[in-house]
């Protein structure tokens, strides 16, 4: 098959590898599309070990093959393989929270991901959701990883409310999914950037508001535009200056999220404004994925039209054109979402 393949830091190239074989209990999937996402952007560029060759965790496709022992899945069926994979055997799998799964099954990551034509799911019948017809296979690669993340954060773990004020920095695919999800729930949406071209997304995607954090204060915009400071605030990019921005646009009590993780320069480490959280009683959360079971809260919304994954997309691209899309992400030059849909 044709995948393209990490050979260094910010070196990759498509060539032929052979096809992925399964087991008893895999699922061969014929990947019809695979988001460009910017975890990948961060083994790309070094701030991640590089552990498969072939990278790639937001895909979706057809079924090519079973294992004798898998019962949910059939040749033929439409189906995401959301990027939080699990055993089944550890303590989080048992208590229902297989997305934090020691095991860690992400495609791209544990085995071989959707920058190739056909991804070995192992553990198919865990590891593997069925599609409603509804859903493209284009806005099926975007729910395996930033919209589903973007949605457990904003309903599972921050539970935003209609009527309260949510404040998003970054408005890339995750930003963009998020301000997506809080709008669908009655929330008033600010989304922040430096590029213009991603604000006009982002009011695309519900926000009522948009700042351009290079031609004003956002925190001052922020605590203008609601009187005080957001309920909810979301980190969406992972650098110092967002995070710190992010958490003081909020009011007293109010609650942020981080989802966004760090480059080499913060280094997993980034100065948090302590003692101002805990005079004004801060929350912070965290998120990372979404456990397989909690899809059937958030498909049916896309099927209806409610969540609008394809909204975010550019264009659709080749394998050959990632490398020049990551190029574009380290400048954050990039706008929207991309999906490989084309394998030459």
């Amino acid at each position: 098959m044709k995948a393209l393949v990490v050979e260094d830091v910010k070196k990759m190239v498509v060539k032929d590898v052979p096809d992925p074989t399964i087991d008893e209990n895999g699922v061969l999937v014929n990947v019809k599309a695979n988001g460009v996402c910017r975890s990948d952007w961060h083994v790309w560029a070094g701030d991640l070990p590089i552990s498969q060759g072939v990278m790639g965790h937001e895909l979706s496709g057809i079924v090519e093959e079973v294992g004798k022992n898998v019962r949910n899945f059939k040749r033929g069926d439409r189906v995401i393989v959301p990027f939080s994979g699990s055993d089944g055997t550890c303590p989080h799998c048992q208590q229902g929270h297989t997305h934090l799964c020691d095991s860690f099954l992400v495609p791209g990551l544990a085995y071989s991901g959707g920058y190739g034509e056909y991804v070995a799911v192992p553990l198919g019948d865990r590891n593997v959701i069925h599609m409603p017809e509804e859903v493209s296979f284009t806005d099926g690669a975007a729910l395996g990883c930033r919209f589903m993340t973007a949605f457990e954060g904003i309903v599972g773990k921050i539970n935003v409310q209609p009527g309260e004020w949510v404040v998003v920095y970054g408005c890339g695919g995750v930003g963009l999914s998020a301000i997506n999800i809080a709008t669908a729930v009655g929330a008033n949406v600010i989304g922040v950037d430096i590029n213009e071209s991603n604000l006009d997304l982002a009011r695309n995607m519900g926000a009522v508001y948009t700042i351009n954090s290079r031609e004003n204060n956002p925190v001052e915009a922020v605590k203008e535009l609601t009187k005080g400071g957001a309920d909810v605030s979301v980190d969406a990019l992972g650098i110092s200056q967002t995070c710190v921005n992010a958490i003081n646009s909020l009011r007293k009590k109010g609650r942020h999220l981080q989802i966004g993780v760090t480059t080499k320069e913060e280094a997993g480490f980034i100065s948090l404004p302590i003692d101002q959280m805990v005079m004004n009683e801060i929350r912070l959360e965290t998120t990372l994925g979404m456990p397989a079971h909690r899809f059937k809260s958030m498909l049916p919304l896309v099927a209806q039209g409610r969540l609008n994954p394809g909204r975010m997309v550019n264009r659709e691209v080749s394998l050959s054109e990632v490398n020049s899309i990551f190029e574009d992400m380290s400048n954050f030059a990039t706008t929207g979402t991309f999906v490989v849909t084309k394998f030459a």
